[in-house]
């Protein structure tokens, strides 16, 4: 028996799943999928569940049914390299495997901020995005809110709480000269006047020194606000952390050009838990989880795997609203209509694959 155990069923993970089940498979061959939730959460679109404009339902999949696949609902706790097993909050669970794929995905970085843990919302799991959107929902009129970091993940919440709450108070703190500092000037400008007309007031080369319940401080200057929003960096799982592998200086595990682990090549690493050249994102997950599905059918079938092709990215996209956005698609800039159409085609593929 080869057993084969994919931890996360995210971008990358499900892609393993589908690579290795469109194929034939030997009898001899069992696969597990690990995942904290009983559905695939469509993490790009957690922006609109902490806004309130999207249903739970709406950024969920359920998980392919298939009899060569067993799927276990679980909080994991240790990832036992060691004696090759897996072990969860419930001590009687233990999960053992041949080759493993790790594709956990991130958490939140607050870099050592006093405060920043404790007292700021998160959208970095289905489950905090949740929170979140609960304490936007039950602000009051005229409600102040925080928004900490202005990549991509803190222009496509504060917008999208803009579109879903006109009445609050919307302040987002960018620790740059320009918002979105990994995109086209054009874009950069467009997003800073999308907001000085919605009224998002955007304050740059923000420095913030703490958080508190009730406000942040930033350039000694303290802020009074109700919700404050966290989306100032992301380091990988801590379990991913805790692992005995050599690591980048993000502690993102390095991996070969095949996606294993050097020292334990049963190992294979993707998404935002291995080191890359490229920015994380789900699509670049994705395309790792295709090429290791591919490296893997060669391996369980005791052949030698090809080298796999260089990545071809096609672009990342944002919205501002459910009506505006931006991206850089075929490494030409848009802004308006069209990319804010293109990110809801990627959705609905999303959704239905």
């Amino acid at each position: 028996m080869k057993k084969v155990v994919i931890l996360g069923g995210g971008y990358g993970g499900i892609k393993v799943l589908a690579g290795l089940l469109n194929q034939s498979l030997s009898e001899d061959i069992h696969i597990t999928v690990v995942d904290r939730n009983p559905f695939r959460s469509l993490k790009t679109e957690f922006y609109s569940i902490a806004a309130g404009t999207s249903a739970d339902h709406d950024v969920r999949v359920e998980f392919p049914e298939d009899s060569r696949v067993n799927y276990l609902f679980q909080e994991i706790t240790k990832i036992d390299v060691e004696q090759k097993r897996i072990l969860f909050n419930d001590p009687d669970i233990i999960v053992e495997y041949d080759y493993l794929v790790i594709g956990i995905g991130c958490e939140d970085n607050f870099h050592g901020i006093p405060g920043a843990k404790e007292h700021a919302e998160s959208v970095q799991t289905f489950s905090k995005a949740r929170h979140t959107g609960v304490a936007i929902g039950n602000l009051k009129a005229y409600g102040k809110v925080s928004v900490i970091g202005a990549g991509l993940s803190g222009i496509e919440v504060a917008s999208e709480i803009r579109e879903s709450r006109p009445d609050l108070n919307i302040r987002l703190l960018d620790r740059g000269a320009n918002v979105l500092k990994a995109f086209d000037s054009k874009i950069q400008d467009y997003v800073e006047q999308w907001f000085i007309k919605n009224d998002v007031d955007v304050i740059h080369h923000s420095t913030v020194e703490y958080v508190e319940k009730d406000g942040v401080c930033n350039n000694g200057v303290c802020y009074l606000n109700d919700v404050t929003i966290w989306t100032a960096g992301v380091q990988p799982n801590w379990l991913v952390r805790q692992l005995p592998f050599k690591k980048d200086i993000q502690d993102k595990v390095i991996v070969n050009d095949f996606y294993q682990v050097p020292e334990d090549p049963n190992v294979y690493v993707l998404g935002d838990c291995a080191s890359s050249e490229y920015s994380p994102s789900g699509q670049l997950a994705g395309l790792q989880g295709e090429q290791i599905a591919e490296v893997l059918l060669s391996v369980l079938a005791d052949k030698e795997p090809k080298q796999p092709k260089p990545l071809k990215l096609k672009g990342t996209l944002g919205s501002l609203g459910k009506s505006d956005g931006f991206g850089n698609m075929v490494k030409t800039p848009l802004t308006g209509l069209l990319p804010r159409l293109a990110k809801t085609g990627v959705l609905w593929l999303s959704k239905r694959h």
